[in-house]
């Protein structure tokens, strides 16, 4: 069954446009071409520094190779994970794995 990811993260005040402009044009697309299934990516209308997204995994084999893969990169680690530190405050990112159930859209 798969699982997902809701991640909630605290975007530095009045970051939140360079912050999307970030995911949208460069994590976002380098993880989906890695095999990452992204399902959602939003913005907080009561928090402007409030960003939350979702991804789904066939499941948690999946999900640990998928992470190796992305984020034990060289181009993870050099060029996108210096870049977040600057948008978000890390110690405040909210992260909840989701196993849908039997009704939801989601499986």
């Amino acid at each position: 069954m798969a699982l997902y990811e809701l991640r909630q993260y605290k975007v530095r005040d009045g970051k939140m446009a360079a912050w999307v402009e970030l995911m949208e044009s460069e994590i976002i697309p380098y993880a989906v071409s890695n095999g990452m299934v992204f399902t959602g990516s939003f913005c907080s209308e009561e928090d402007p520094t409030v960003y939350i997204w979702i991804r789904r995994f066939e499941d948690e084999a999946s999900r640990e190779r998928l992470y190796a893969k992305v984020y034990e990169s060289e181009h993870w680690k050099t060029n996108l994970s210096p870049q977040i530190g600057a948008l978000l405050i890390r110690e405040e990112s909210i992260i909840h794995r989701l196993v849908p159930t039997s009704l939801s859209v989601l499986q």
